[in-house]
């Protein structure tokens, strides 16, 4: 199985297993998404958002030439697949954020965050990871090692310290809605 199956699979089973509540947000018709039907809503009111396929998908081109590497194929599709807010899950008794992008400008917003994430690892002179979510701890975030595609949790500024997955697929399959 492949990340956008895997992730798919996950997305269908969070809009059916997650409680409308926990898909509440606030109305910002400044950050607008497809996620949200806006018909009649005026701002500050609570909305429910959906995931939403990606069409036409994002491009990393960008970052990849600005950085001169090729991103992770997993990375790319994780990121392309769907706009959505966090996806909020649990594995193996852990609790993690799973980030996602919410429109254009955020994905804009999620490209240059992981440049600066990828050119502090080689000022560190550690392996480039590419983040895709936090932990409950604090400054420990869940990264795609770029290189070998494992999912791995690390400090913010250290090494990974603990492989989760040893790859994305493996990783999505085993999550569970929180």
């Amino acid at each position: 199985m492949n990340v956008h199956q895997s992730l798919t699979e996950f997305v269908e089973k969070f809009i059916s297993l997650s409680s409308k509540s926990k898909r509440t947000i606030e109305y910002d018709p400044e950050w607008p998404s497809i996620c949200v039907d806006n018909t009649n809503i005026q701002k500050g009111e609570n909305v429910i958002w959906t995931p939403k396929v990606q069409e036409p998908k994002q491009s990393f081109s960008n970052v990849e030439e600005g950085l001169e590497i090729r991103l992770h194929s997993d990375i790319k599709a994780f990121y392309t697949a769907f706009w959505s807010e966090s996806l909020f899950v649990r594995s193996n008794g852990e609790n993690y954020e799973l980030l996602q992008v919410w429109n254009e400008e955020d994905f804009a917003i999620l490209q240059e965050n992981l440049i600066g994430h990828v050119l502090m690892k080689r000022r560190l002179k550690q392996a480039e990871t590419l983040f895709i979510g936090l932990a409950d701890e604090d400054d420990i975030i869940v990264s795609v090692n770029n290189e070998f595609g494992q999912v791995v949790l690390e400090q913010v500024g250290r090494e990974p310290h603990k492989v989760l997955a040893n790859s994305l697929p493996e990783f999505i399959s085993g999550l569970v809605v929180d």
